[in-house]
């Protein structure tokens, strides 16, 4: 039995209402560094102006649901994944398609770009990640070297490469997050601690970027340490699954969005939430959140078919944007700021600026 090494008092209740004790005394410890509210602090911040965001491109040809899109770091190409199996690479410019893959499962939930543009990285209900590479040659067999770097238990939820195209970060359902070498797929380090499905990840933006943050069906945001694969921070401030994490262009903060109707801003350096982005009238979950470039808006995608535009300093809405005829279940900014481009489940994605 597991409690034989108990002493005779020391039942598993009584351990369960001492960690909740040592939980309310942390609780109060971060309550004192509380000392002001972000948008008090803005309140002399000019507020934003007028500004009009419309769908530049719409990228048709899935079809079925769009789950996943991630740009090049050239800031024109998408790759994008859907429920019919296909993943392709678009020209956002022309709105061509340059390659297509057909995986051996539907429900292609993660897809990511390598930083040199070379290859594309993408996994679902296969439990796999795998690396394709990408070459001009029109008569290529994409499939035929197709490299499975990652496997897990259950599906795979995220993917994205570290600052090179040697290594490939994964989250998965079976509740764990976990770093590849792409060359050997050698597994390199393995994050256990989310209680549930891992849905979301993003790495820190600094080059020596050695942590990243994750969000899972637990309501949790976990931050780690790639080096040692411990859990740093961790923020349940969330009422029901967080569907997308991403950091603060600076690294100091990150974003979350949650079927929960809201988003939520994360200080590290304060070490709590210091922001809820939410209205009466929000009332379906935010599946995909994205900084702009400066760090003052963030976009945010959700299931009543609609993106909304927070000012993160003030916490107001400051623009909502329809087009999509469906959830929308994906959104990224391009690498220079200048668009952004949202997946929905209506099989079309679109560019916005």
């Amino acid at each position: 039995m597991a409690t034989d090494g108990l002493h005779e008092n020391e039942t598993l209740a009584s351990l369960k209402s001492e960690a909740e004790n040592l939980k309310g005394k942390l609780e109060e410890e971060r309550a004192k560094l509380h000392d002001v509210e972000l948008h008090q602090v803005a309140e002399r911040v000019e507020a934003l102006g007028q500004f009009v965001m419309k769908t530049r491109r719409t990228l048709k040809g899935h079809g079925n649901k769009v789950l996943c899109m991630d740009w090049c770091k050239d800031k024109r190409r998408i790759v994008s994944s859907s429920q019919d199996g296909k993943v392709i690479v678009w020209d956002s410019f022309t709105t061509n398609k340059e390659h297509a893959v057909t995986m051996p499962c539907t429900w292609v939930m993660a897809c990511a770009y390598a930083p040199s543009g070379c290859a594309i990285a993408c996994g679902g209900l296969d439990n796999k990640c795998s690396v394709y590479p990408l070459t001009f040659d029109k008569n290529e067999n994409m499939a035929a070297k197709k490299k499975s770097v990652a496997m897990h238990t259950n599906y795979l939820s995220a993917c994205s490469f570290t600052n090179s195209d040697m290594q490939i970060l994964t989250a998965s359902g079976d509740g764990t997050c976990a770093l590849w070498d792409v060359e050997s797929g050698q597994l390199l380090q393995s994050f256990h601690g989310h209680g549930a499905d891992v849905l979301c990840l993003d790495l820190a933006p600094s080059e020596t970027g050695n942590t990243f943050v994750s969000g899972g069906c637990d309501k949790k945001a976990m931050v780690w340490d790639m080096r040692s694969g411990q859990c740093v921070q961790a923020f349940e401030t969330h009422e029901s699954d967080v569907n997308s994490v991403r950091y603060y262009p600076s690294g100091d903060a990150f974003a979350s969005g949650s079927d929960d109707a809201t988003c939520r801003l994360y200080d590290l350096r304060a070490d709590r939430e210091v922001a809820i982005y939410s209205k009466e009238s929000i009332i379906f979950g935010a599946s995909s959140v994205d900084f702009s470039l400066s760090g003052r808006l963030l976009f945010a995608g959700y299931n009543d078919y609609t993106i909304n535009v927070w000012d993160v300093l003030k916490g107001s809405r400051v623009s909502i944007l329809f087009g999509h005829e469906n959830r929308v279940s994906t959104l990224r900014v391009s690498p220079d700021g200048t668009a952004f481009c949202s997946g929905s489940w209506d099989h079309t994605l679109r560019v916005w600026a």
